[in-house]
């Protein structure tokens, strides 16, 4: 962003799954560059949301706002077509029927992925409800946001996974809704295409959120302690990280070439220069075949 410190000025996202973690990191950079967001979730100052953390809306809308956009909470249940329906509604007409991006960054799934277990041996109600939660909810909002898009002629969709390569993730549901999510972003991109409109899958590498900050017994200031632990967390990555990987995609006029990739902040930082929130580049595939393949294998080959 060195020629325009704000590249997004004038541009409208939304941000589906923006209370924490890479939604919030990457609607906070979305304001950096400019841009008004949209922060939606369950979790706001008028209750928390069943997984009961105190990250709301609210403060991320604040943190975009403090970075130099305006962020604007409003509190959705993306499961619910109704909710995400009256969301895209109010964006349309205090906007114009603009909408320049959509994050589709909605899991919630970590306390209902099972790592434990086999297929076989897990519980079916709590793994199909991770997949409702994590790949129906990206569903509902593409169908009700990208006409906006499709009307404009011009957009960007990203669809926030984990991982962009064929390797396993070390448990069925999680795996399969993680997958799931790049096929999302893949059929997107197709139908989108003819319309200007892009579609990409966007992972981190090793991402030092707050539910893992907390994990490891760390805040953001002393989060190398955490390496104690486990030395791999010294490879770890902000949410800000992922944030700016996806305001460059934003701000790039030729992004329509990408449409339908699987990309990664450890690619993008090459191509567009950007640095983590301390000024490192981390790259999660370089830390792996270094510290981890001879014990794991390869990572994989990208989808």
């Amino acid at each position: 962003m060195t020629r325009n410190a704000r590249p997004l000025t004038g541009k409208v996202a939304l941000v589906a799954g923006g209370t924490r973690g890479g939604g919030r990191g990457i609607a906070v950079e979305l304001g950096a560059a400019g841009a008004t967001v949209y922060v939606t979730g369950r979790s706001s100052a008028a209750g928390r949301s069943d997984l009961d953390r105190p990250e709301t809306i609210e403060e991320t809308a604040r943190l975009v706002t403090d970075a130099g956009g305006l962020g604007i909470p409003v509190r959705t249940d993306h499961s619910r077509p109704d909710e995400v329906r009256a969301l895209v509604e109010r964006i349309a007409a205090e906007q114009d029927g603009r909408l320049d991006v959509l994050v589709n960054s909605v899991w919630g799934g970590d306390p209902l992925t099972d790592w434990a277990h086999p297929l076989w041996e897990q519980d079916l109600d709590t793994g199909l409800r991770l997949l409702r939660q994590a790949v129906e909810t990206h569903v509902i909002t593409s169908r009700f946001a990208l006409p906006l898009m499709v009307a404009r002629g011009s957009g960007l969709v990203v669809e926030v996974t984990d991982g962009n390569t064929n390797r396993y993730r070390g448990s069925f549901f999680y795996d399969l809704a993680k997958s799931a999510v790049i096929r999302l972003a893949v059929a997107q991109a197709a139908e989108l295409k003819e319309h200007g409109v892009a579609a990409v899958a966007v992972t981190p590498g090793f991402l030092r959120s707050e539910a893992m900050l907390e994990g490891f017994g760390v805040t953001e200031a002393n989060w190398r302690d955490g390496a104690a632990k486990d030395p791999n967390f010294a490879a770890s990555e902000t949410p800000a990280y992922l944030g700016r990987a996806v305001a460059a995609l934003a701000a790039d006029p030729d992004v329509m070439a990408r449409t339908g990739q699987a990309l990664a902040t450890w690619g993008l930082y090459k191509e567009y220069g950007f640095t983590d929130a301390d000024g490192t580049q981390p790259d999660w595939p370089a830390h792996w075949a270094e510290a981890l393949e001879e014990e794991h294998g390869p990572l994989g080959d990208p989808v």
